[in-house]
């Protein structure tokens, strides 16, 4: 009798031990789309290339506006911070590696104050700054994770790192309002940033036609008032391919990630 719940226990423990081990590598599965992305962004060169390229044409940019522009009106350049001027990736990273979800472990990375400036980003904000051109960020960190965020961005020697230039999130993600808050005192020249929700509203929700659609019509914009900035990683690009649903399972993502791919079909 002994010997039988013994043998009954030993495959009970076995069964166990497989679901823990199916359940650990289902959720690495779940952020293997992050994985090409993340190693693009962390180890391209082509990566650091763009950045260099954005905020090289930022800077003739904002030069042409400060020979040829209208002078009476503060001006302002506004940026975006996460994956603007800082780099976030090592929590896409701690994602991948520990089979984890956004929101999970970013206040734990953004209260480090360890994100490392991308390339370009500094220079052009130090070439605005001596050129009196007023620097905002606009981003969609938290009330709360403002003074790490200075505390961040000051380490790396961003000037205009203070709570009258960084205009966090206070009711939405939508930043029109706080655009418009700049606009009230000074003239934006330029607007920076990896997601189109950082240049207008007019993309605030949309789906991925409305978005392409948008950006073919205002094509013109991109170089000269608009500088975009690559990340494969995460946005409302992707939020847009689940048309804003935050409940999905990581499998209908999955599925539906798979469903916009295009394709070739053999002859």
């Amino acid at each position: 009798m002994m010997k039988k719940f013994l043998i009954v226990l030993l495959c009970l423990v076995m069964a166990a031990c497989q679901v823990t081990k199916k359940s650990s590598i289902q959720g690495h599965d779940d952020n293997d789309h992050l994985i090409m992305a993340t190693l693009w962004f962390q180890q391209a060169a082509e990566v650091r290339a763009l950045y260099y390229q954005a905020f090289h044409l930022a800077q003739l940019q904002l030069e042409h506006d400060l020979a040829f522009g209208d002078n009476s009106t503060k001006r302002a350049v506004v940026l975006d911070i996460d994956e603007t001027v800082l780099d976030n990736s090592p929590h896409e990273g701690y994602l991948i590696q520990n089979g984890k979800s956004y929101p999970e472990g970013w206040s734990e990375w953004v209260s480090l104050a360890q994100a490392a400036a991308l390339p370009g980003a500094l220079d052009f904000i130090n070439f605005a700054i001596s050129h009196d051109v007023d620097v905002f960020y606009i981003t969609n960190r938290k009330k709360d994770e403002l003074n790490v965020t200075i505390l961040n961005l000051r380490r790396l020697g961003f000037s205009m790192a203070d709570s009258s230039h960084i205009l966090v999130r206070t009711d939405g993600a939508n930043k029109e309002n706080r655009r418009q808050r700049v606009r009230q005192t000074h003239r934006i020249v330029l607007l920076i940033g990896d997601n189109l929700n950082d240049f207008s509203n007019l993309w605030e929700k949309t789906l991925p036609q409305r978005r392409n659609f948008l950006a073919d019509s205002l094509q013109y914009e991109f170089g000269k008032r608009f500088i975009i900035l690559p990340n494969p990683m995460y946005g409302d690009w992707e939020n847009a391919l689940y048309q804003y649903n935050y409940h999905l399972s990581p499998s209908q993502r999955d599925s539906i990630r798979r469903s916009f791919i295009k394709a070739f079909s053999p002859l």
